[in-house]
Protein backbone atom coordinates (compact mmCIF):
# COMPACT_ATOMS: atom_id res chain seq x y z
CA UNK A 1 0.00 0.00 0.00
CA UNK A 2 2.68 2.52 0.59
CA UNK A 3 5.76 2.14 -2.28
CA UNK A 4 9.08 3.48 -1.40
CA UNK A 5 9.77 2.39 -4.95
CA UNK A 6 8.22 5.25 -6.97
CA UNK A 7 10.54 6.13 -10.00
CA UNK A 8 10.82 9.64 -11.52
CA UNK A 9 8.96 9.16 -14.28
CA UNK A 10 6.35 8.05 -12.53
CA UNK A 11 6.41 11.35 -10.45
CA UNK A 12 6.15 13.28 -14.04
CA UNK A 13 3.42 11.39 -15.29
CA UNK A 14 1.64 12.62 -12.23
CA UNK A 15 2.87 16.49 -12.77
CA UNK A 16 1.99 16.09 -16.89
CA UNK A 17 -1.53 14.47 -16.11
CA UNK A 18 -4.50 17.00 -17.41
CA UNK A 19 -5.13 19.16 -13.69
CA UNK A 20 -8.27 18.02 -12.60
CA UNK A 21 -7.63 14.69 -13.23
CA UNK A 22 -4.49 14.94 -10.95
CA UNK A 23 -7.01 16.51 -8.45
CA UNK A 24 -9.45 13.94 -8.75
CA UNK A 25 -6.68 11.07 -8.36
CA UNK A 26 -5.86 12.67 -5.67
CA UNK A 27 -8.76 13.45 -4.06
CA UNK A 28 -9.73 9.44 -4.24
CA UNK A 29 -6.10 8.27 -2.46
CA UNK A 30 -7.03 11.10 0.24
CA UNK A 31 -10.53 9.41 0.82
CA UNK A 32 -9.11 5.65 0.58
CA UNK A 33 -6.73 6.84 3.89
CA UNK A 34 -8.21 9.60 5.61
CA UNK A 35 -11.35 11.69 6.45
CA UNK A 36 -11.73 14.21 3.85
CA UNK A 37 -13.67 16.91 5.81
CA UNK A 38 -10.69 16.95 8.49
CA UNK A 39 -7.81 19.42 8.66
CA UNK A 40 -5.40 19.10 11.76
CA UNK A 41 -4.60 22.54 13.12
CA UNK A 42 -0.65 23.17 14.06
CA UNK A 43 1.21 25.70 15.89
CA UNK A 44 4.73 27.32 15.45
CA UNK A 45 6.80 29.03 17.23
CA UNK A 46 10.32 30.36 17.18
CA UNK A 47 12.14 29.47 20.54
CA UNK A 48 15.06 30.87 19.48
CA UNK A 49 15.35 33.11 16.53
CA UNK A 50 18.40 34.58 14.16
CA UNK A 51 21.67 34.25 14.36
CA UNK A 52 21.67 30.82 12.26
CA UNK A 53 25.11 30.24 11.21
CA UNK A 54 23.33 28.53 7.98
CA UNK A 55 23.16 30.49 4.60
CA UNK A 56 20.33 29.12 3.37
CA UNK A 57 18.61 31.45 0.78
CA UNK A 58 15.41 31.59 1.48
CA UNK A 59 15.87 32.03 5.38
CA UNK A 60 15.95 35.89 7.24
CA UNK A 61 17.22 34.20 10.39
CA UNK A 62 20.63 33.24 8.15
CA UNK A 63 23.61 35.73 9.73
CA UNK A 64 25.09 35.73 5.88
CA UNK A 65 22.05 37.97 4.86
CA UNK A 66 20.77 41.21 5.50
CA UNK A 67 17.83 41.19 6.38
CA UNK A 68 17.38 43.17 9.61
CA UNK A 69 16.29 40.73 11.72
CA UNK A 70 17.92 40.64 15.08
CA UNK A 71 19.41 37.61 16.65
CA UNK A 72 17.39 36.47 20.26
CA UNK A 73 18.58 34.36 22.95
CA UNK A 74 16.20 30.50 23.72
CA UNK A 75 13.13 31.48 25.21
CA UNK A 76 12.40 30.44 28.50
CA UNK A 77 10.39 27.40 29.07
CA UNK A 78 7.22 29.39 31.10
CA UNK A 79 7.49 31.49 28.05
CA UNK A 80 6.70 28.03 25.36
CA UNK A 81 4.15 27.06 28.19
CA UNK A 82 2.23 29.90 28.09
CA UNK A 83 2.36 29.94 24.49
CA UNK A 84 1.45 26.22 23.85
CA UNK A 85 -1.36 27.05 26.35
CA UNK A 86 -3.10 29.57 23.93
CA UNK A 87 -2.35 27.03 21.13
CA UNK A 88 -4.53 24.37 22.68
CA UNK A 89 -7.46 26.77 23.68
CA UNK A 90 -7.10 27.99 20.08
CA UNK A 91 -7.90 24.67 19.03
CA UNK A 92 -4.26 23.42 17.91
CA UNK A 93 -3.37 19.22 18.21
CA UNK A 94 0.19 19.64 17.34
CA UNK A 95 2.71 22.35 19.01
CA UNK A 96 5.72 23.23 16.75
CA UNK A 97 8.72 24.62 18.57
CA UNK A 98 11.38 25.99 15.97
CA UNK A 99 15.00 27.24 16.63
CA UNK A 100 17.26 28.62 14.47
CA UNK A 101 20.80 26.60 15.03
CA UNK A 102 22.94 24.32 12.86
CA UNK A 103 22.48 21.79 15.24
CA UNK A 104 21.37 22.27 18.83
CA UNK A 105 24.63 22.52 21.75
CA UNK A 106 24.51 20.59 24.86
CA UNK A 107 24.26 23.23 27.55
CA UNK A 108 20.55 24.05 25.68
CA UNK A 109 19.21 20.52 25.73
CA UNK A 110 17.96 20.29 29.25
CA UNK A 111 15.71 23.74 28.03
CA UNK A 112 14.59 21.86 25.35
CA UNK A 113 13.85 18.28 27.27
CA UNK A 114 11.92 21.04 29.88
CA UNK A 115 10.17 22.06 26.89
CA UNK A 116 8.65 19.03 25.43
CA UNK A 117 7.87 17.80 28.60
CA UNK A 118 5.56 20.91 29.90
CA UNK A 119 4.41 21.28 26.27
CA UNK A 120 3.75 17.11 26.21
CA UNK A 121 1.48 17.25 29.96
CA UNK A 122 -0.57 19.52 28.28
CA UNK A 123 -1.96 17.20 25.72
CA UNK A 124 -0.30 18.81 22.91
CA UNK A 125 1.31 16.56 20.13
CA UNK A 126 5.37 17.97 20.27
CA UNK A 127 7.35 18.97 17.33
CA UNK A 128 10.90 20.48 17.27
CA UNK A 129 13.07 21.67 14.14
CA UNK A 130 16.41 22.41 15.97
CA UNK A 131 18.61 21.40 12.72
CA UNK A 132 21.00 18.66 12.42
CA UNK A 133 20.92 16.08 15.09
CA UNK A 134 23.28 13.29 16.34
CA UNK A 135 22.47 9.80 17.39
CA UNK A 136 22.99 10.57 20.78
CA UNK A 137 20.96 14.02 20.41
CA UNK A 138 18.06 12.46 18.96
CA UNK A 139 17.87 9.78 21.48
CA UNK A 140 17.93 12.35 24.33
CA UNK A 141 14.60 14.05 22.69
CA UNK A 142 12.85 10.90 21.85
CA UNK A 143 13.60 10.24 25.80
CA UNK A 144 12.00 13.37 26.68
CA UNK A 145 8.22 12.09 24.38
CA UNK A 146 9.14 14.15 21.61
CA UNK A 147 6.61 13.01 18.98
CA UNK A 148 7.98 14.49 15.80
CA UNK A 149 10.99 15.91 14.24
CA UNK A 150 11.40 18.38 11.21
CA UNK A 151 13.81 18.23 8.99
CA UNK A 152 13.03 19.50 5.49
CA UNK A 153 14.70 18.57 2.19
CA UNK A 154 14.10 21.53 1.11
CA UNK A 155 14.22 20.79 -2.93
CA UNK A 156 15.58 18.17 -5.16
CA UNK A 157 18.72 16.51 -4.56
CA UNK A 158 19.70 18.20 -7.70
CA UNK A 159 18.83 22.22 -6.86
CA UNK A 160 19.74 21.63 -3.25
CA UNK A 161 23.15 23.00 -3.63
CA UNK A 162 21.64 26.50 -5.02
CA UNK A 163 19.64 26.97 -1.65
CA UNK A 164 22.66 26.35 0.80
CA UNK A 165 26.65 25.90 1.02
CA UNK A 166 26.60 25.53 4.38
CA UNK A 167 25.03 21.48 4.44
CA UNK A 168 24.41 19.28 2.03
CA UNK A 169 21.81 16.54 1.30
CA UNK A 170 23.55 14.11 2.99
CA UNK A 171 23.65 15.97 5.72
CA UNK A 172 19.63 16.42 5.87
CA UNK A 173 19.44 12.54 5.22
CA UNK A 174 21.44 11.37 7.67
CA UNK A 175 19.32 13.61 10.65
CA UNK A 176 16.23 11.64 9.25
CA UNK A 177 18.00 8.53 9.88
CA UNK A 178 19.14 9.15 13.03
CA UNK A 179 15.50 10.63 13.81
CA UNK A 180 13.92 7.53 12.76
CA UNK A 181 16.46 5.26 14.52
CA UNK A 182 15.44 7.16 17.88
CA UNK A 183 12.31 6.38 17.82
CA UNK A 184 10.62 9.32 16.68
CA UNK A 185 8.14 10.81 13.59
CA UNK A 186 9.77 12.20 10.57
CA UNK A 187 8.08 15.83 9.33
CA UNK A 188 9.68 16.62 6.81
CA UNK A 189 9.13 18.94 3.14
CA UNK A 190 10.50 21.76 1.18
CA UNK A 191 9.96 24.90 -0.42
CA UNK A 192 8.28 25.45 -3.49
CA UNK A 193 9.13 28.68 -6.12
CA UNK A 194 12.29 29.42 -5.23
CA UNK A 195 13.84 29.64 -8.70
CA UNK A 196 13.35 25.69 -9.70
CA UNK A 197 11.99 24.11 -12.61
CA UNK A 198 9.12 21.71 -12.56
CA UNK A 199 11.78 19.17 -13.00
CA UNK A 200 13.25 19.71 -9.41
CA UNK A 201 9.86 19.54 -8.16
CA UNK A 202 9.25 15.92 -9.47
CA UNK A 203 12.23 15.38 -7.85
CA UNK A 204 11.24 16.80 -4.33
CA UNK A 205 8.51 14.46 -4.25
CA UNK A 206 10.20 11.67 -5.47
CA UNK A 207 13.01 12.42 -2.88
CA UNK A 208 10.33 12.35 -0.16
CA UNK A 209 8.16 8.95 -1.57
CA UNK A 210 11.54 7.02 -1.53
CA UNK A 211 12.43 7.32 1.69
CA UNK A 212 12.40 4.04 3.60
CA UNK A 213 10.00 4.85 5.50
CA UNK A 214 7.55 7.87 4.20
CA UNK A 215 7.34 10.84 6.37
CA UNK A 216 4.67 10.92 8.68
CA UNK A 217 4.20 15.25 8.08
CA UNK A 218 4.99 16.63 4.93
CA UNK A 219 5.14 20.01 4.63
CA UNK A 220 4.77 21.91 1.52
CA UNK A 221 6.09 25.72 1.85
CA UNK A 222 5.21 28.75 -1.03
CA UNK A 223 8.79 30.61 -0.67
CA UNK A 224 8.00 33.90 0.98
CA UNK A 225 10.39 36.29 -0.59
CA UNK A 226 11.94 38.47 2.11
CA UNK A 227 14.31 41.57 1.31
CA UNK A 228 18.15 40.97 2.32
CA UNK A 229 17.76 36.98 1.84
CA UNK A 230 19.54 36.17 -1.57
CA UNK A 231 16.23 34.20 -3.11
CA UNK A 232 13.93 36.70 -1.64
CA UNK A 233 15.94 39.68 -3.71
CA UNK A 234 15.87 37.42 -6.74
CA UNK A 235 12.60 36.88 -6.36
CA UNK A 236 11.02 40.33 -5.45
CA UNK A 237 12.98 41.34 -8.74
CA UNK A 238 11.35 38.85 -11.06
CA UNK A 239 8.16 38.25 -9.34
CA UNK A 240 7.52 36.23 -13.05
CA UNK A 241 9.58 33.46 -10.99
CA UNK A 242 7.05 32.52 -8.94
CA UNK A 243 5.22 29.46 -9.14
CA UNK A 244 1.33 29.82 -9.93
CA UNK A 245 -1.29 28.57 -7.49
CA UNK A 246 -2.38 25.56 -10.24
CA UNK A 247 1.73 23.86 -9.98
CA UNK A 248 1.48 24.36 -6.60
CA UNK A 249 -1.70 22.30 -6.06
CA UNK A 250 -0.24 19.92 -8.57
CA UNK A 251 2.45 19.28 -6.34
CA UNK A 252 0.29 18.87 -3.23
CA UNK A 253 -1.64 16.67 -5.27
CA UNK A 254 1.13 14.29 -6.28
CA UNK A 255 2.67 14.43 -2.79
CA UNK A 256 -0.92 13.08 -1.88
CA UNK A 257 -0.60 10.15 -4.46
CA UNK A 258 2.75 9.69 -3.66
CA UNK A 259 2.52 9.60 0.07
CA UNK A 260 -1.04 8.13 0.74
CA UNK A 261 -1.01 8.40 4.41
CA UNK A 262 1.34 10.99 5.55
CA UNK A 263 -0.14 14.34 6.71
CA UNK A 264 0.19 16.87 3.72
CA UNK A 265 0.68 20.20 5.61
CA UNK A 266 -0.18 23.82 3.81
CA UNK A 267 2.67 25.72 5.77
CA UNK A 268 4.86 28.58 4.83
CA UNK A 269 2.94 31.29 1.95
CA UNK A 270 -0.61 30.64 2.96
CA UNK A 271 -1.63 33.69 3.92
CA UNK A 272 -0.61 34.85 0.55
CA UNK A 273 -3.09 32.28 -0.86
CA UNK A 274 -6.55 33.02 -1.75
CA UNK A 275 -9.65 31.30 -0.42
CA UNK A 276 -10.38 29.43 -3.94
CA UNK A 277 -6.23 28.22 -3.95
CA UNK A 278 -6.72 27.07 -0.86
CA UNK A 279 -9.78 25.11 -1.47
CA UNK A 280 -8.13 23.37 -4.32
CA UNK A 281 -5.09 22.20 -2.28
CA UNK A 282 -7.46 20.44 0.60
CA UNK A 283 -9.11 19.14 -2.20
CA UNK A 284 -6.29 17.64 -3.94
CA UNK A 285 -5.31 16.08 -0.63
CA UNK A 286 -3.88 18.82 1.71
CA UNK A 287 -5.38 18.08 5.04
CA UNK A 288 -2.69 20.00 7.71
CA UNK A 289 -2.68 23.72 8.20
CA UNK A 290 -0.51 25.85 10.48
CA UNK A 291 -2.62 28.17 12.05
CA UNK A 292 -2.28 31.50 14.34
CA UNK A 293 -0.66 34.73 13.25
CA UNK A 294 3.07 33.99 13.10
CA UNK A 295 5.25 31.03 11.52
CA UNK A 296 8.41 31.77 13.20
CA UNK A 297 9.21 35.01 11.62
CA UNK A 298 6.59 35.32 8.94
CA UNK A 299 3.09 36.22 8.62
CA UNK A 300 0.21 33.41 8.36
CA UNK A 301 -3.23 34.14 8.05
CA UNK A 302 -4.87 33.82 11.68
CA UNK A 303 -7.38 31.43 13.64
CA UNK A 304 -10.17 33.71 12.81
CA UNK A 305 -9.39 33.68 9.16
CA UNK A 306 -8.78 29.93 9.27
CA UNK A 307 -12.35 29.22 11.09
CA UNK A 308 -13.96 31.32 8.72
CA UNK A 309 -12.73 29.22 6.01
CA UNK A 310 -13.21 26.17 7.78
CA UNK A 311 -16.94 27.56 7.96
CA UNK A 312 -17.07 28.29 4.36
CA UNK A 313 -15.66 24.64 3.11
CA UNK A 314 -17.51 22.71 5.42
CA UNK A 315 -14.44 21.92 7.27
CA UNK A 316 -13.39 20.51 10.68
CA UNK A 317 -10.34 20.59 12.92
CA UNK A 318 -9.04 17.25 13.26
CA UNK A 319 -9.05 15.49 16.59
CA UNK A 320 -8.14 12.28 16.01
CA UNK A 321 -4.21 10.53 15.76
CA UNK A 322 -2.79 10.55 12.39
CA UNK A 323 -3.10 7.07 9.90
CA UNK A 324 0.66 6.63 9.90
CA UNK A 325 1.19 6.42 13.34
CA UNK A 326 -1.90 4.66 14.04
CA UNK A 327 -0.64 1.79 11.58
CA UNK A 328 2.24 1.34 13.54
CA UNK A 329 1.17 0.96 16.74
Amino acid sequence: MLRTDWTRAEIRALFDLPFTELVFRAAQVHRAHQAADEVQLCTLLSIKTGGCPEDCGYCSQSAHHGSGLKAEKLMDVNSVLSAAAEAKAAGSQRFCMGAAWRSPKERDMPKVVAMIEGVKAMGLETCMTLGMLDEGQARTLADAGLDYYNHNLDSSPEYYERVTSTRTYQDRLDTLENVRNAGVSVCCGGIVGMGETREDRIGFVHALATLPRHPESVTVNALVPIRGTPLGDMLADTPMARVDDIEFVRVVAAARIACPMSMIRLSAGRESMSEAAQALCFMAGANSIFTGDKLLTTGNAGDSADAALFAKLGLRAMEGDEPMRVAAE
